[in-house]
C-alpha cells in the first residue's frame, strides 16, 4: 500500500539502516530485529547490515528487511579511509587499538553512497564511529544514531582498560559528530558521558524495544519440562549466556541456601557461545551444584529458542549479573508477570524495577541476601498483572516512536518529502 502511494505521489520509502556486528543471538541483535520488524509494518524500508553474515538469529529476521554483509577489507585500507574521513582523529587512530575493528568501514561507505538511506542506526562503539565516518566519506545527508548498549569501560583487564581498545579522547571526538547518542539505560548515559567527557545532555536514554503481543504468543506456547507441572514444587529461574558476567555461580549458593529450608528446584536457560574461552567457568559452574549438594534440583537446559514458557510458569525470575546495559531479560521477565529478585549491578535493573517497587534488588555476589529476598517473593508474591502493567513501558511500538522521532522528527512519515522547489 505505502508503496504504490509513493509511486504515485513520486515519493519513494524512507530507508533506514541497521548496522550490527554478526546475528548472534543477544539483546543488541534482537532489539534490532523487532524495531525493524516494527518498521518495515509501518512502511518503512529497512536493511540489516552486518559485518559477518552468521549467527542463530539469520531465520529470525523478519519479511521485508533486507540483510546485507558488508565486507571486511584489509585494516590497512580501512584505516587509511578513517584517517581521510577524520584528519583530526588520525594521531588518536593510530595510538587506539581499534584499527582491526574498522575492516568494515570502505564497505560501508561504498553502501551508503549506492543505497543513500535516510538513517544509519548503528548497535555498538565500533560501528557507531564507522557509521560517522563512512557518511563523510559518501558525502550522504543520512541522520547518524549512535547507540551505547553497555558500560564503555572493560570490566576486565587487559592490553587496555578501555573497550574495543577505543580511548575517550577518540570515542568523544568521534561520537559528537553523530546526530544523536543513545543510551539504552541513564546508567550507561552516566557512564558514557562521565568516561568519554560528553556532555550528558547530549545523550538520549531509549530503553530497548522488548515487549509487545510477541511475548503472549509465545509465553503461551506448551512447556514440557517436567517441574513445571501443577503441584511441584517452586521453580526459580535464571536466564542469559552461560559465562562469568551474569554470575550463575551466586544464584546457585543463594539456592542452595533456600533448598535448605524448603522444597525448591532451579532451573538456569542458557548457552555458552565462547565455550573455548569459558570452559573452565562452565566446568566450575556445572560441578557447583553437586559440591553444595543440589545437584539433584538444578537442571542446565542450554539454549531454547522461547524462553517465554519458563518466565510464564516460574516462582521467581532471578537476575544475578555483575553488570548490564539494561537487562532485557528482566522485562521479558514481567511481561510474563513473573515476581523479579535482581542484582543491583549497573546499570538497568533498578530503572527497570523502579528502585525495587516491581521486584527485589540485593547487592552483586551477595548470595545470602539472595536467598532470603528469593524466600520473601515466595511467600509474597506481587500481583502479575501489575509486572505486566510495568513492562508496557518497554514495549517495541514505544521505543520505535522514539527510534523514528530522533531519525526524522515530529512527522516521521515513511515516504520521503519531495525535494524543495
Amino acid at each position: 500500500m505505502t508503496d504504490k502511494m509513493g509511486e504515485a505521489n513520486g515519493l519513494a520509502r524512507r530507508r533506514v539502516a541497521f548496522l550490527l556486528g554478526s546475528l548472534s543471538g543477544g539483546g543488541v541483535q534482537w532489539s534490532a530485529l523487532r524495531a525493524a520488524k516494527e518498521m518495515v509494518e509501518r512502511g518503512y524500508a529497512v536493511d540489516l547490515l552486518v559485518s559477518k553474515l552468521r549467527g542463530d538469529l539469520l531465520d529470525e529476521v523478519p519479511d521485508g528487511v533486507d540483510v546485507l554483509e558488508i565486507e571486511r577489507t584489509s585494516t590497512l585500507r580501512a584505516r587509511v579511509r578513517a584517517m581521510i574521513a577524520d584528519p583530526a582523529a588520525s594521531l588518536m587512530l593510530l595510538r587506539s587499538g581499534m584499527s582491526p575493528r574498522l575492516r568494515s568501514l570502505p564497505s560501508l561507505e561504498t553502501y551508503c553512497r549506492t543505497t543513500r538511506p535516510d538513517a544509519l542506526l548503528a548497535g555498538s562503539t565500533p560501528l557507531g564511529m564507522i557509521a560517522v565516518w563512512a557518511r563523510r566519506l559518501s558525502g550522504i545527508d543520512a541522520t547518524v544514531v549512535v547507540f551505547e548498549q553497555s558500560s564503555p569501560v572493560s570490566d576486565t583487564a587487559g592490553a587496555s582498560r578501555y573497550r574495543f581498545g577505543v580511548p575517550p579522547a577518540l570515542l568523544r571526538h568521534t561520537y559528537l559528530q553523530a546526530d544523536v547518542i543513545v543510551s539504552v539505560s541513564n546508567g550507561v548515559g552516566d557512564e558514557l558521558s562521565a568516561h568519554a567527557g560528553i556532555p550528558r545532555e547530549q545523550i538520549t536514554t531509549v530503553y530497548n524495544p522488548v515487549t509487545g503481543p510477541h511475548v503472549d504468543v509465545m509465553s503461551a506456547c506448551r512447556l514440557a519440562h517436567p517441574w513445571f507441572s501443577e503441584g511441584a514444587p517452586p521453580v526459580i529461574l535464571g536466564v542469559g549466556r552461560i559465562g562469568p558476567a551474569k554470575d550463575f555461580a551466586t544464584l546457585i549458593r543463594a539456592f542452595a541456601r533456600v533448598r535448605k529450608d524448603r522444597e525448591a528446584r532451579l532451573v538456569i536457560v542458557g548457552d555458552d557461545r565462547k565455550v573455548g574461552k569459558n570452559a573452565g567457568y562452565r566446568a566450575e559452574l556445572a560441578a557447583l551444584p553437586e559440591k553444595l549438594g543440589v545437584a539433584e534440583d538444578v537442571d542446565f537446559v542450554g539454549a531454547v529458542a522461547n524462553p517465554f514458557p519458563y518466565m510464564r510458569l516460574a516462582s521467581v525470575f532471578v537476575l544475578s549479573s555483575a553488570s548490564e546495559g539494561l537487562g532485557n531479560v528482566v522485562i521479558e521477565a514481567l511481561a510474563c508477570g513473573c515476581p523479579i529478585v535482581s542484582t543491583d549491578c549497573r546499570s538497568g535493573p533498578r530503572e527497570i524495577l523502579e528502585d525495587g517497587r516491581y521486584g527485589e534488588l540485593v547487592p552483586v555476589g551477595d548470595d545470602e541476601a539472595m536467598a532470603a529476598a528469593i524466600e520473601r517473593v515466595l511467600r509474597d508474591p506481587p500481583n502479575p498483572d501489575r509486572q505486566r502493567a510495568r513492562s508496557e513501558d518497554f514495549a517495541v511500538a514505544r521505543a520505535v516512536d522514539q527510534y523514528l522521532e530522533l531519525c526524522f522528527g515530529r512527522d516521521p512519515s515513511p515516504l520521503r518529502p519531495p525535494p524543495p522547489a
